[in-house]
């Protein structure tokens, strides 16, 4: 294997694993304290990353080094970062029951306390004001790990959930006309998100049109640095 096959095979598996965690080369660039340029030459193995910044790409991807170093079909790079994928999942739905569990605890200490009082009451709602919290924490994970359709999703749930909190939290249950309110906002929301991914997709537009344009040559790490 001579140095230009090498190149390309850690440019295709920057480039891989780079859209498969739903970053862009300047969200990449930021992560390593390098410019987006200097990731679209090694993505189209003009250059190569030194050892130090390799180590932190397999850190950041959940891949070892010697991933970055060697050929992979599509097929095993896909069997490979699935448990990836399973595992941000998982710690994502851990903290939502972490809430829940919360909630039900707090729940329970109330029916107690109301119970020695002498006056049953059963605080239900604290699941209802749970649903907020939860949503938010999906959003944070979402916001990291996954795509603009999922924050999209949970900022709506978001947004019905806190109305709901304050209707329940007002207790006048004639106020059924504050979820009018939902519906603009839920515009807003959804015209937020598409203007998002519109300068997104934009700039990714850019970026590619130039990448082939820049000429081939091997750069000091001290020049890609910003």
């Amino acid at each position: 294997m001579d140095i230009k096959d090498f190149k390309d095979i850690v440019a295709q598996n920057i480039y891989y694993l780079r859209t498969e965690n739903h970053m862009t080369q300047y969200e990449l660039g930021q992560k390593l304290n390098y410019s987006d340029k200097a990731i679209s030459k090694w993505e189209r193995g003009d250059g190569l990353p030194d050892a130090y910044v390799l180590s932190k790409m397999s850190e950041l991807f959940g891949v070892t080094v010697d991933y970055m170093l060697t050929p992979h079909s599509e097929q095993s790079k896909k069997v490979e970062t699935k448990p990836i994928k399973k595992a941000k999942k998982i710690i994502s739905n851990i903290v939502v029951a972490g809430i829940f569990t919360l909630a039900l605890l707090v729940f329970v200490l109330l029916a107690i306390a109301s119970e020695y009082g002498g006056e049953k009451i059963f605080y239900w709602q604290v699941f209802v004001y749970a649903i907020p919290i939860a949503t938010i924490s999906k959003i944070v994970f979402s916001s990291i790990w996954d795509k603009a359709r999922g924050v999209f999703l949970y900022a709506s749930m978001l947004l019905w959930s806190l109305l709901a909190t304050i209707y329940f939290a007002i207790g006048n249950y004639d106020l059924w006309i504050l979820f009018v309110l939902g519906l603009p906002l839920q515009v807003i929301v959804f015209l937020a998100f598409r203007i998002k991914i519109t300068v997104t997709f934009s700039k990714k537009d850019r970026k590619n049109k130039k990448a082939p344009s820049e000429p081939a040559q091997q750069v000091d790490t001290k020049e890609e640095q910003k």
